[in-house]
């Protein structure tokens, strides 16, 4: 396939070194020329602009870190919606809001007759380049039948979840579960320091009970350790937590609990700690880390 890229950060890199390696010619682009230098080391073609992109490709991926950012590259100058998109399909891989994401789908149909499918992912870089995400789409039959080739060399699951937004929604619940789970897992963890338990003992005492989980057996040792080198970075699980809020407040449903762990990373964010990575909330618990 041609598969354009956009974005080309931690998740950029891995998942296009994994689309080349499937025998695939890449088209990237980043605003940052040593990303785009970087993904050239494996062999992705750089473009200029991300109409470049979109008119050399089929299909247009991107990642990028923010609405806004997915904003500006699609109807920026030079953007996506400036190209020739008939036939083809912008697969928005980055977590945005759903009301924007909407938006922006009819938008750019209209502008450039291209086809728009939300598919946010869950499992981080390393699951991008072994090809094992979890991807929650949104979109028309029509358009994911265009995007699934593309997707499924990415993802361990790719589920269709319904029409455009419908993905966004997902990765919301997806970040209710996921990121206030890294707030419990600090907290059991600096209680069982307290209490002089062994915590890496943790996983494999508690992994066959209730309390088992994959988080638990990939989170709670890096946390352990204090390994905070990103993975993902704490900004973005702040990003994804007031969009989480902001959902919730448009939908009427409550969510006490992902509004307290938004402010324990805003504190961890403020304090100058948002390039670091989600685990390092822990140092909201730590009394050995200091904020």
């Amino acid at each position: 396939m041609k598969i354009g890229f956009i974005g080309l950060g931690l998740m950029g890199h891995a998942a296009t070194k994994a689309l080349v390696e499937r025998g695939h010619t890449v088209t990237g682009y980043d605003i940052l020329a040593d990303k785009v230098e970087a993904a050239r080391g494996h062999d992705v073609q750089a473009a200029a602009s991300p109409a470049e992109v979109a008119s050399k490709s089929d299909v247009v991926m991107v990642s990028v870190t923010s609405t806004d950012a997915v904003r500006a590259v699609v109807f920026g100058e030079a953007g996506v919606a400036t190209s020739d998109g008939a036939g083809k399909v912008l697969i928005d891989l980055s977590t945005t809001e759903v009301p924007a994401t909407q938006d922006m789908a009819e938008r750019l149909k209209s502008a450039s007759n291209m086809g728009w499918v939300d598919a946010p992912v869950s499992g981080g870089p390393e699951a991008a380049g072994t090809g094992s995400l979890a991807i929650m789409a949104g979109g028309s039959e029509a358009d994911m039948r265009i995007a699934e080739p593309a997707l499924n060399e990415l993802a361990g699951v790719l589920t269709h979840m319904g029409p455009v937004g419908s993905g966004q929604v997902t990765k919301m619940v997806n970040q209710v579960l996921v990121l206030n789970s890294y707030v419990l897992l600090a907290e059991a963890l600096a209680l069982a320091e307290a209490g002089g338990v062994d915590a890496a003992k943790i996983p494999a005492a508690l992994g066959t009970g209730h309390a088992g989980s994959n988080l638990l057996q990939a989170v709670f040792p890096r946390m352990a350790e204090r390994d905070f080198e990103p993975r993902g970075y704490a900004r973005q699980a702040l990003k994804d937590l007031d969009m989480v809020k902001e959902l919730a407040r448009g939908l009427k449903t409550p969510t006490p609990m992902t509004g307290q762990a938004a402010e324990l990373f805003r504190v961890l964010v403020t304090k100058g700690h948002g390039e670091t990575d989600g685990t390092a909330i822990l140092k909201m618990y730590d009394p050995s880390e200091r904020l």
